[in-house]
């Protein structure tokens, strides 16, 4: 009786250990890739930038209204740009000016979940970092490997069942007394 009630437990346990990060990842949540870095922007002129929002990193997400939130580093001087639908659907183009050369911290709002905060770009010296695209399969801000994350899960799940089977398995009842037959 005993064995089978702990045998119950773990398989439960081990259970949860699956479902449980799929009920956590299962709300909304979009990412963002973008086509450029504004490293080396000159002052006054415009960043051109294409967002690729993905809702859970894959599918792609229509008629939202992202904006592109700009401030410097002393936090004075903010700015806001609307993106704007391009041809493809989840893709969002906006014209970014910094006004300043120095350091700017810059966020996206994508309009369906959070802002994804970036490392902040220096405007006025050459580029530091490669161009950053979800489309293309490259890092994404704001976002993770979920389907890794999930697989990770998933995995630790099974091993925590079959380990928490294989001991009660290998339990084995104690002998009757001497006199009990």
């Amino acid at each position: 009786m005993f064995r089978r009630s702990v045998t119950g437990a773990a398989l439960a346990a081990g259970l949860a250990l699956l479902v449980l990060p799929a009920v956590a990842g299962a709300g909304g949540f979009a990412t963002v890739g973008l086509s450029s870095l504004p490293d080396g922007t000159a002052p006054g002129e415009p960043w051109h930038v294409t967002l690729t929002i993905l809702q859970h990193g894959r599918t792609p997400l229509p008629d939202l209204s992202p904006v592109v939130r700009i401030r410097s580093a002393d936090g004075a001087t903010t700015r806001t740009y609307p993106a704007r639908p391009a041809r493809r659907v989840g893709v969002y183009t906006a014209d970014v000016v910094f006004p300043t050369a120095g350091r700017w911290r810059y966020a996206i709002d994508d309009g369906f979940s959070q802002t994804h905060d970036f490392a902040p770009a220096t405007i006025g010296t050459a580029a530091t970092a490669p161009p950053v695209d979800a489309a293309s399969g490259g890092a994404k801000a704001g976002g993770t490997n979920v389907g890794a994350a999930f697989a990770a899960a998933a995995a630790a799940g099974v091993l925590a069942t079959l380990l928490a089977a294989a001991l009660m398995r290998s339990r084995r009842p104690d002998p009757p007394p001497a006199g009990a037959r």
